[in-house]
């Protein structure tokens, strides 16, 4: 395949995930992902993510998948420290996540793309909204503007669903005009649960793929509908999702560094889905 001038070869992509720590040693901490593990088998619904189990996951069962899918300790006595991702299964989700940008584009397929981390990530979305627009997907945006109750740990809290760039996210109202770059730092599944029921209601095409993390990606796949999207290690829903044939591809990294380090992710995806400008 043709590299367009800019974008990294995959030693160089690797060498930027271990620097930028969105692979290696990452911020999150080996405790904050053992307690997701607990929490989540213990069916808990803010780390469920929107999803419901099928199979029955204990705590060790979850340390076992997250040791295959992202790399961390299999060790349950390693209890402390940054946890850890291994970059090549990041490089090689990443290289599954392209084939669906592609397969998206070459079927010219309607697409929804929604993010739980918009100060982080909605750079990284907005440029695959804009290839894949640019390709000839209708990117959708129904039920904009919408109110959305969501219960956080402050209480029940109302949101605005509002899309930046062609990606959906949640802000409080008030907060920020419509149309800015800021948002709310979600897990909920009820943004896309509303965005779907509105789009269905509409009588428009539903969505053939979804892009995200969090909520979007594990409530999408729930309902049924084809779901990629990107996971920490504290994240267990989304790659139980993937286990259980449910969210088709979920790349492993840090989803919380610095907006411009995802930068190099973007162009080595679209250069790989050959979606490039």
């Amino acid at each position: 395949m043709r590299q367009h001038r800019g974008v990294l070869s995959t030693g160089a992509l690797r060498a930027h995930l271990l620097a930028a720590r969105l692979a290696g040693p990452v911020a999150t901490s080996r405790e904050e992902s053992l307690r997701s593990y607990r929490l989540f088998a213990a069916r808990d619904p803010r780390i469920l993510l929107g999803l419901d189990p099928e199979w029955t996951w204990g705590a060790g069962d979850l340390l076992r998948l997250m040791a295959d899918k992202c790399g961390v300790s299999d060790d349950p006595r390693h209890t402390t420290g940054a946890d850890v991702i291994d970059p090549e299964r990041t490089l090689a989700a990443l290289d599954a996540f392209a084939e669906r940008l592609q397969d998206a584009a070459r079927r010219r397929l309607p697409v929804l793309l929604g993010t739980g981390h918009p100060h982080r990530l909605l750079g990284f979305y907005a440029a695959l909204a804009e290839a894949l627009s640019a390709a000839g997907c209708t990117i959708l945006s129904p039920a904009q503007g919408c109110c959305i109750d969501i219960t956080t740990r402050f209480g029940l809290r109302t949101y605005n669903l509002d899309y930046v760039q062609g990606v959906a996210l949640v802000r409080e109202p008030g907060v920020r005009p419509t149309g800015s770059e800021t948002g709310a730092h979600s897990h909920s599944p009820l943004p896309v649960r509303r965005a779907l029921a509105a789009q269905a209601e509409s009588g428009g095409p539903l969505p053939e793929l979804v892009i995200g993390d969090h909520g979007w990606v594990c409530g999408a796949g729930q309902l049924g509908f084809e779901a990629i999207g990107l996971a920490d290690t504290d994240d267990p829903a989304l790659f139980v999702g993937e286990a259980e044939g449910r969210v088709s591809v979920v790349v492993p990294l840090d989803d919380a560094v610095r907006s411009d380090y995802y930068r190099p992710l973007t162009r080595y995806v679209l250069n790989r889905a050959c979606l490039s400008q």
